[in-house]
């Protein structure tokens, strides 16, 4: 019975696929047109408005920093249309929340796409890969937030910052300079499954495999929440650092278990594994002298005039939220597809291929954030930098820079594997 459950739920989940698709082979006959102001025109530009979607996570296990990335993008089209719009036109962001479920997102694409010129963030390997074939055939320019080398390959689809693997790799080098790792030592990881986990892992396995070291694997669910077997693994096998790639409640569990059991080693955590709430609680000193953060995006505390402006403008329009890294996600991928549109504007071309060569032009954009990315290369991330991060209570957005955002010599020569 259970079987027969299982063989269903999957060809339920293969017809609404196929019925997608076909909904998006539909909308792609929208034919584009020219504005009254000879701008040409594609789905989701009218003379008067510009539609730009978001699909994120307000309700499962990423919601915390889905409900940051969200308010920060906008925040942004919030400004952008009291300066006047873009093109003359309104923005008018849409935002679905899909729980981090494939199948809402599935719906979320399928009923946003004919309706938006561009998507300013998308979140999730794992829910944006059951629609990636769809955006690269047709779809609009999509900033996604998942960090998999799964998502390279396509004009449409933009990461911002770099891989998984890449994070990991500057991390796991971070602590053989600073911590003493050796050549015959042991360093833990413990992942998710998905693309997530497996990228995040294959940079440990590269990076400890440089080093003459070996790496000490427990996958978990995304569900899970009770880390104390897959930390009593390590502590048996003696491991010297533990590599965590899952999520913030994960990581809590993680080091708090870790603290309890008296193993002291260095936490290394990929860049969304962390909430700055987690200092808040019971673990937060663990963090604060074990944990670092691996993000090629610089922290909410960078000195930085955008930054700072950024924090402000977010505390009045949202007093009562907590200052994150999703806060700085949301506003800076809104910004790169904002300034996308600007430059497409420029050309007077504001159907999708006129947007998406617009941001493909764009060999060093900064914005001011302090993390400089080139989109011209579709077969790569903009960056292979990365900053190490560490739990702070009085940094703004609970984390300052321990280390400037660089990319160590493994990290420059591992080789992506695109799709």
């Amino acid at each position: 019975m259970n079987g027969f459950r299982l063989r269903a739920g999957a060809l339920g989940v293969a017809a609404m696929l196929a019925l997608a698709a076909c909904g998006s082979d539909k909308s792609a006959d929208n034919g584009d047109k020219t504005g009254a102001d000879g701008v040409k025109l594609g789905p989701g530009v009218t003379d008067k408005t510009i539609g730009v979607g978001m699909i994120t996570d307000l309700t499962g296990p990423y919601a915390p920093l889905g409900k940051s990335i969200s308010q920060g993008a906008q925040l942004y089209f919030e400004q952008v249309n009291q300066a006047g719009g873009i093109c003359g036109r309104t923005v008018e962001p849409q935002v679905r929340d899909m729980g981090y479920d494939v199948q809402k997102s599935v719906a979320s694409y399928t009923e946003l796409e004919p309706k938006v010129a561009a998507f300013a963030h998308f979140i999730g390997s794992a829910t944006v890969g059951a629609v990636q074939d769809r955006i690269a055939k047709n779809g609009p320019l999509t900033l996604v937030l998942a960090w998999s080398p799964q998502m390279l390959g396509a004009k449409q689809i933009q990461m911002t910052g770099t891989t998984y693997a890449v994070d990991v790799i500057n991390g796991v080098d971070y602590a053989v300079k600073t911590h003493g790792l050796k050549s015959g030592d042991k360093i833990g990881h413990i992942y998710v499954e998905g693309d997530y986990g497996v990228d995040s892992l294959a940079g440990s396995t590269f990076a400890a495999q440089q080093h003459g070291m070996t790496v000490v694997e427990q996958k978990v669910k995304a569900t899970d929440a009770d880390m104390t077997s897959q930390v009593a693994a390590m502590k048996s096998e003696g491991v010297k650092a533990i590599v965590l790639s899952v999520s913030p409640k994960q990581t809590a569990s993680a080091v708090g278990v870790a603290a309890a059991q008296g193993l002291n080693v260095p936490f290394l955590g990929s860049n969304s594994s962390y909430a700055p709430q987690l200092l808040d609680t019971p673990v937060g000193p663990a963090l604060v002298k074990n944990f670092v953060v691996m993000q090629a995006a610089s922290p909410l505390s960078a000195d930085l005039d955008a930054m700072k402006k950024l924090a402000t403008d977010y505390k009045a329009k949202y007093p009562d939220a907590t200052l994150d890294n999703g806060v700085m996600a949301g506003f800076t991928t809104a910004a790169i597809t904002g300034d996308a549109l600007k430059l497409a504007c420029e050309k007077k071309d504001l159907t999708r291929d006129g947007i998406i060569s617009a941001h493909r032009s764009q060999n060093a954009w900064d914005g001011g954030f302090g993390s400089k990315m080139d989109f011209t290369d579709v077969s790569q991330p903009p960056s292979r930098d990365t900053n190490i991060l560490q739990p702070d209570k009085d940094s703004l957005g609970g984390l300052k820079t321990i280390q400037e955002a660089s990319a160590s010599d493994n990290a420059k020569k591992y080789e992506i594997k695109v799709g």
